[in-house]
């Protein structure tokens, strides 16, 4: 059984590291990924389980320098010790938390009084409820919250109390189609610090109240990704046009990252983007136009010929064959001419999943 043979290897590693503890006495980040099908994998043989559980457990209780923690459901039970014991030095050394699909009705906010030098808290696609209420409204400390990325609809009583305490410590906010207005309102009103934004736009009133927002936090912006993926509205209201109509104008002057990732894209609408954003320099465009009309015309004379950006990215995807829904995506790096004709304006062309932000990889990279 294969599975029996995997786990067998990564027994007889951990196994190998506690007998060996000065070699990973003195780690500062431990990334520690445990997905479901290892639960269940192992749930016809429990007490192989609790073995291997136990041996990581004990990993991580030998730890006495650690700056920096991920955690997510699976993985919590196995800090949970670490976090709470008075035993170990962790209060004293952790700077760093970041809670990945968490469900905080699982987190004590004994926790967070504990860690005496945590400097930032990253919150990435949790749940909340009342009892994380509880436990915010709780807290003595400051909870530094600094990026926060949410994909459902949370509770709003819980945030607002969340961005009451910690609004001013935000720098990277994100969220989904399922975010509603009065959750961008709270975000206009309490986070005024945010550098990096990320959405997805499928409601046209959602997204009048995004333009609010960045027109509020652009003082300190330099990052933001854009995703419209579906049209919802029919041809007069979609949010693809109403982004590219209305987003230009509202930009800072100077942009390390701008990604737009846009359904049915209009070359007049790009064109009244590109008008309108002639004063803000961009270090690194990306656009992925999918199903929509040629847009290298105007990207040459509004940003290659005005030296508006250091690297660009170009992707075009359309829809081969409406039976299947198979799709064939054309970037401008396979065009060796026009990315010739760009070098020449001293901009270097990347393929798009070069250039665009992973989220994981950020995640794993913040410090």
């Amino acid at each position: 059984n294969l599975n029996d043979y995997y786990h067998t290897c990564f027994d007889n590693i951990l196994e190998l590291i506690l007998k060996n503890t000065k070699f990973i006495h003195n780690i500062r980040n431990i990334n520690l990924f445990i997905d479901s099908a290892s639960d269940y994998a192992y749930s016809s043989n429990s007490s192989k389980y609790k073995l291997i559980r136990n041996r990581i457990s004990q990993i991580i209780n030998l730890q006495q320098n650690i700056k920096k923690i991920l955690i997510s459901d699976n993985s919590f039970p196995l800090y949970r010790s670490l976090l709470l014991s008075k035993d170990f030095n962790c209060s004293n050394t952790l700077n760093i938390i970041i809670f990945y699909k968490f469900n905080f009705k699982f987190l004590n906010n004994n926790i967070f009084e504990q860690l005496n030098v945590l400097e930032s808290i990253h919150i990435f696609y949790c749940s909340f409820d009342n009892n994380f209420n509880q436990q915010i409204n709780n807290l003595t400390k400051p909870f530094k919250l600094k990026s926060l990325l949410i994909d459902e609809k949370s509770q709003i009583g819980s945030l607002e109390l969340l961005l009451q305490k910690s609004g001013d410590y935000l720098e990277k906010f994100g969220f989904g189609p399922s975010l509603n207005q009065q959750l961008i309102e709270l975000i206009t009103k309490y986070c005024k610090n945010i550098n990096f934004l990320y959405f997805s736009a499928n409601k046209s009133q959602v997204t009048c109240q995004i333009f609010n927002l960045i027109e509020n936090i652009k003082q300190n912006l330099n990052y933001i990704s854009i995703y419209v993926w579906y049209d919802y509205f029919g041809i007069g209201n979609r949010p693809s046009s109403m982004i590219l109509q209305n987003l230009g104008q509202i930009l800072p002057s100077k942009l390390e990252y701008l990604c737009l990732c846009l359904y049915c894209i209009k070359a007049n609408d790009f064109e009244v983007f590109l008008k309108n954003s002639q004063d803000t320099f961009i270090k690194k465009l990306l656009i992925y136009n999918n199903e929509g009309q040629d847009i290298l015309p105007p990207i040459k004379n509004y940003i290659m010929k005005k030296k508006r950006v250091k690297y660009l990215a170009i992707s075009d995807s359309y829809c081969e064959s409406t039976i299947f829904g198979s799709y064939n995506t054309k970037e401008l790096i396979s065009l060796k001419g026009e990315v010739n004709e760009f070098k020449l304006y001293n901009i270097e062309v990347q393929s798009y999943s070069d250039l665009v932000i992973d989220l994981l990889n950020y995640i794993k990279e913040i410090n």
